[in-house]
């Protein structure tokens, strides 16, 4: 059976994703103690079911330990199990809970007849969840959706979904660093050593995808020495990576504003790496990645 755990730090969207999934053809459960997920799986192997996803999460605190050993055991098993976590900046999931003007579901774990009061609180019912949750994120696949709309995160679990047969999925993507660092980031480039394109008027409303900025960066020696070496450490230690049971790996490549020089070197890294692996590429500051 092919069995996806949606998890992660509330406010990340784990409804979405889960929607996403149920979209895909999964059969969702929410909220499932993790107790009780080998019965759910028996119940659906009767019911001839091969897909399956179920959200768990903080509300199950008092049998979180209980997880890592049901994913193990699911897995000596013969099934397929994948982990997804979910996470954000605290500033988002503050941002989200004011819109949503729903309480953090630890927000009352130790006061129960005290209301959520102020941002101070919420900051500290985050702080604990990701103490909560910290082995169980060691274990998955982390997706950052701090700058994430919910289409691009449904968008971003059906890609995984459907390349959930590779062994080893590659997913490059390109951010500026104005805009804060990639938090699902595995290994992480900085190019803004490179000659910058945003300072030739000609080329600023362009990106690394268009041919212009492309013949621009290949006149630059040290942009094409840099490529080399990236690749080159990507694929000495990609044997390492793989031998440790990784389903996906995330490369980012930072420059200032996400637009020219990190979506060139993603584009490079794509091109090179597709002849050999499964390969996603992700460019978090263009509106059409």
């Amino acid at each position: 059976m092919q069995i996806i755990l949606i998890t992660g730090i509330s406010g990340s969207g784990k409804s979405v994703a889960l929607n996403a999934l149920e979209d895909a053809g999964y059969f969702c459960v929410d909220n499932l103690p993790p107790v009780l997920l080998p019965k759910l799986v028996a119940t659906r192997l009767d019911e001839n079911s091969d897909k399956l996803a179920v959200a768990v999460d903080s509300r199950s605190a008092g049998s979180l330990d209980d997880l890592p050993k049901s994913i193990q055991s699911l897995k000596d098993h013969g099934h397929e199990v994948r982990v997804l976590f979910l996470t954000s900046d605290t500033q988002s999931l503050i941002t989200r809970f004011s819109e949503t003007r729903r309480s953090h579901p630890l927000s009352h774990r130790h006061h129960k007849n005290t209301p959520l009061s102020d941002d101070r609180t919420l900051t500290e019912a985050i702080r604990e969840e990701r103490e909560l949750m910290a082995d169980i994120q060691m274990i998955s696949h982390v997706i950052d959706t701090s700058n994430s709309s919910a289409n691009e995160l449904r968008n971003r679990v059906k890609e995984l979904v459907n390349i959930e047969q590779a062994p080893l999925t590659l997913l490059f993507e390109s951010f500026g660093f104005k805009f804060g660092v990639p938090l699902d980031a595995d290994i992480m480039f900085d190019v803004r050593c490179l000659p910058n394109p945003y300072y030739d008027t000609r080329l600023r409303h362009l990106t690394g995808k268009d041919a212009a900025i492309r013949t621009f960066m290949e006149q630059q020696p040290e942009a094409a020495e840099l490529l080399e070496d990236i690749r080159s450490f990507i694929e000495k230690w990609l044997p390492s990576f793989r031998r440790d049971n990784r389903s996906y790996l995330t490369i980012a490549l930072g420059c200032t504003g996400g637009q020219h020089r990190s979506v060139y070197m993603v584009e490079r890294l794509a091109d090179h790496f597709r002849q050999s692996e499964q390969v996603v590429t992700r460019h978090r500051e263009l509106k059409t990645s």
